[in-house]
């Protein structure tokens, strides 16, 4: 797992529970890097799992919705260190319609070996879209999260349902209907 995700994770947990709390959970989670990131490195994934799960006893909140925030943050942060991307969009089923061709083709190039999920889209009309999320990861909360700040981006809102088509979140089908535009 790239390096940006660590980095930006931490900076969430420091954002929404302080400095304390990411050195709490870095201590305890006993990693083989001791929890030094840099945003260009490639990690391994079960230390981002050791870390949530860590950040999940310390502050009583489910992984799952934990992972969802994180979604949330990531949408912003990313968004700020690439607005040449999400600005070359007129609306959030644009942008989730372009995932694939455009989105993560521009995130290859910065990082030609991250591991992303794919998004097969199955129908799309002017105020909807459905697709399949896979990902060996299942973190498709996270992508739930990203979604949902996608909309929030354009002044927008959605009623987003999904349904997971494997019971370890490796296949979801998500569902978005876009509200009031």
């Amino acid at each position: 797992m790239k390096g940006i995700v660590f980095t930006e994770f931490l900076e969430m947990v420091e954002s929404k529970f302080g400095l304390e709390t990411v050195d709490t959970i870095i201590e305890q989670a006993n990693l083989p890097s001791e929890g030094i990131y840099t945003s260009v490195g490639t990690y391994d994934f079960n230390e981002m799992v050791s870390l949530i799960t860590g950040l999940s006893q310390e502050v009583d909140i489910p992984v799952g919705d934990l992972i969802y925030t994180f979604g949330l943050y990531l949408f912003s942060s990313l968004g700020k260190a690439h607005p040449e991307v999400i600005q070359s969009y007129k609306s959030p089923l644009g942008l989730l319609y372009s995932i694939e061709d455009h989105i993560h083709v521009h995130v290859k190039k910065l990082y030609p070996d991250a591991e992303l999920p794919t998004f097969k889209i199955l129908e799309k009309t002017d105020t909807s879209i459905s697709m399949i999320y896979s990902s060996s990861r299942g973190l498709y909360r996270l992508a739930h999260g990203l979604i949902e700040k996608t909309f929030e981006h354009f002044n927008g809102k959605a009623d987003i349902t999904y349904q997971l088509l494997k019971e370890d979140g490796t296949e979801v089908k998500f569902d978005i209907v876009q509200n009031g535009q």
